[in-house]
C-alpha cells in the first residue's frame, strides 16, 4: 500500500464513524432535515441562484444533505463521497424522501471514473479540500466534468484558519499557510459532537489561496470572484460570537473565517 492510500484509508474509516454519529446530532438535525428544513446555508444559495433544470454534481458530499437539499430546489443532482457508510445513508434518505438524486462512493480525485457525463454545476463546501493531497488532479477532474459554460461553485473555510491548533481549546498557531507535509491529527469527539468518545484520526493538507485559484485556472477555469468573510455559517471553531445575522464571527475579526469561489468552465 502506498502512503497516499494509507492517509485515503484512515480517512475513509474515520468518516464512515462520523457518519454514525453525525447523523444523530444537533448540528445536522436530521429530523428537521426529514421535515423539509434546506440544509444549505445563504452564500450557496445566492451564489448559485435558481437551480431548477440544473444538472448539479457535488463533490465530497458526506451523507447527502446538501445534495438532497438542492434535489428539492429542482436540481437534477448526483453526489460523490469516500465514505460508504455516508453513501448508504444519503441512498436510503433519497429514497424515504422521494427525491431522483444519484450517490457514487469513491475518492473524490476518481470522480471521472466512475462518473462520466457533465454538468451544469459542479458544487462543493465546507471542510473539503484538506482532505486532498495535490489540488491540480481536483481540478482537472472539476474542469471533466463541467460542461462547456458550466459553473464551478465552492465555499470553504479559510486556509489561515487552518494554521491553528485548536485542540487545546484556544487556537495556537502551529502549521504553515503553504505547508506541503501531511498533518496527522488523533482527537476525541467531532465538530457535530464533541462530547462524543469517537476517536477521529485524520490526514489533511493545507492549501493557500493562489493553489487553489492556480488549480481550476490551470484546469481551463475563469475565476468570477474570490470573495473572503470574517464569518462562518457554522459554530466549529473555540469561543466564535453568534452575530445577530446568524452567523459566527471571532471576538475580533482579525482573519476571514471562509471564502468562496465561482468560476465558468471557457
Amino acid at each position: 500500500m502506498n502512503t497516499e492510500n494509507k492517509y485515503f484509508d484512515t480517512n475513509k474509516a474515520t468518516w464512515n464513524e462520523k457518519v454514525k454519529i453525525h447523523s444523530k446530532s444537533d448540528m445536522y438535525d436530521l429530523e428537521a432535515f426529514k421535515n423539509g428544513k434546506s440544509s444549505l446555508m445563504p452564500y450557496e444559495l445566492e451564489a448559485l441562484g435558481n437551480v431548477s433544470g440544473k444538472s448539479l454534481l457535488h463533490l465530497q458530499c458526506h451523507f447527502g444533505q446538501d445534495t438532497l437539499s438542492w434535489s428539492r430546489l429542482g436540481a437534477q443532482c448526483l453526489g460523490v463521497d469516500i465514505s460508504d457508510e455516508g453513501i448508504k445513508l444519503a441512498k436510503a434518505l433519497n429514497t424515504e424522501l422521494q427525491l431522483d438524486a444519484e450517490f457514487v462512493c469513491c475518492n473524490v480525485l476518481d470522480t471521472s471514473k466512475y462518473v462520466k457525463e457533465q454538468f451544469d454545476i459542479v458544487f462543493t463546501s465546507y471542510g473539503v479540500i484538506g482532505w486532498l493531497p495535490d489540488l491540480k488532479p481536483w481540478g482537472k477532474m472539476i474542469s471533466e466534468r463541467l460542461k462547456p459554460g458550466g459553473t464551478f461553485y465552492m465555499v470553504e473555510f479559510h486556509p489561515i484558519v487552518w494554521m491553528f491548533d485548536y485542540l487545546e481549546g484556544k487556537p495556537i498557531m502551529k502549521y504553515g499557510y503553504m505547508q506541503d507535509e501531511v498533518i496527522y491529527e488523533e482527537y476525541e469527539g467531532t465538530y457535530a459532537n464533541t462530547d462524543s468518545k469517537m476517536i477521529s484520526k485524520e490526514y489533511g493538507w493545507n492549501h493557500g489561496l493562489s493553489e487553489v485559484i492556480n488549480a481550476l485556472t490551470e484546469a481551463g477555469l475563469h475565476i468570477d470572484y474570490l470573495n473572503e468573510h470574517d464569518e462562518s455559517p457554522y459554530n466549529v471553531l473555540p469561543n466564535l460570537v453568534k452575530t445577530d445575522s446568524r452567523m459566527f464571527v471571532t471576538k475580533d475579526k482579525l482573519y476571514p473565517l471562509i471564502f468562496e469561489v465561482k468560476a465558468r468552465k471557457i
